[in-house]
């Protein structure tokens, strides 16, 4: 079992930045990739942004430029820094980790950029 606690959501205007965190319960190199993904109200749950263990990463498109993750890796937790942030960013963040095929989710932080 993995737990995942989420932090760093809130309330911020377009243009805004904004940091989400992510720490897991156990040694994030003992999780294959660990990422951030959003559901916005009525839409699907989509990637935002992902690491692997090797440290690679992979960006929706609609965040390349502007968002960042990285990891650090003494406290098990994952961030993601958002920059330039637009009203359409808005949405529930929830982080994602992925260990021995099972995947595993955090509560959730709403994140809300007002125009």
């Amino acid at each position: 079992q993995v737990q995942l606690v989420e932090s760093g959501g809130g309330l911020v205007q377009a243009g805004g930045s904004l940091k989400l965190s992510c720490r897991a319960s156990t040694n994030i190199f003992s999780i294959n990739s660990m990422g951030w993904y959003r559901q916005a109200p009525g839409k699907q749950r989509d990637l935002v942004a992902e690491i692997s263990r090797d440290g690679i990463t992979n960006y929706a498109e609609s965040v390349k430029g502007r968002f960042t993750i990285s990891r650090d890796i003494g406290k098990n937790t994952v961030h993601l820094q958002m920059n330039s942030l637009k009203p359409e960013d808005t949405a529930v963040y929830y982080c994602k980790a992925v260990r021995l095929f099972e995947d595993y989710w955090g509560q959730g932080t709403q994140v809300t950029v007002s125009s």
